[in-house]
């Protein structure tokens, strides 16, 4: 296969996708307070690996599951994030909060991987899941926020925009016919997920 059929730009966000799976686990949530604001909430979701890696992957599996869901699934996950940070500014009770965000690294990995097409409920309930677990752990942080609101626009939006290029990885490599290349980069995905959860058993 030549490499004169990739498409640059698509070619270029993967690569630089492949890059952020060496960042730090739980990077995103692991400081003590936040600067507050729109910028610093947007810029948030890109400093730790476990975030960026599962919310990109929402995008790329509601590509590949096609409609309803290319458009349900970012739609869910950024809704029941902000009903996670509520409950996790109330303290509410929780399991832990690092497994399930690893697990959701792991398990929407393999979801690509293997190209699954769950029914629509059961895709909505895993993606629903997650982003209750995600949404917590930032929201055990907000009260440190100087501007909580600000911060969380930042962050919803930012969530919105790796959706978004998430869904434009999978629809581009649906057209090429690469998609064996997105099925990789989920099999890759789902291995840091699992490395992601492995340290957070031995923490």
């Amino acid at each position: 296969m030549s490499a004169a059929r990739f498409n640059a730009p698509h070619l270029h966000a993967l690569t630089a996708l492949s890059l952020s799976l060496f960042a730090g686990d739980a990077a995103a949530h692991s400081g003590t307070g936040l600067a507050g604001g729109f910028a610093s909430g947007f810029a948030h979701p890109f400093g730790g690996g476990d975030h960026l890696l599962a919310m990109v992957c929402v995008g790329i599996w509601g590509a590949l599951l096609g409609p309803p869901l290319r458009y349900a699934l970012p739609v869910v996950f950024p809704l029941l994030m902000v009903a996670g940070a509520v409950a996790g500014m109330f303290a509410l009770p929780m399991p832990p909060v690092e497994f399930g965000i690893a697990l959701s690294v792991l398990v929407l990995g393999g979801c690509i991987a293997t190209a699954w097409r769950a029914p629509p409920w059961l895709a909505i309930a895993i993606v629903s899941l997650f982003a209750v677990f995600h949404g917590y752990a930032h929201g055990r942080e907000l009260p440190s926020a100087a501007d909580p609101v600000g911060y969380s626009l930042g962050f919803v939006f930012a969530t919105g925009l790796l959706h978004v290029l998430g869904i434009g990885l999978g629809e581009g490599a649906l057209r090429k016919g690469h998609v064996w290349l997105i099925r990789a980069l989920g099999a890759a995905i789902g291995l840091v997920g699992a490395f992601y959860l492995w340290s957070a058993i031995i923490a």
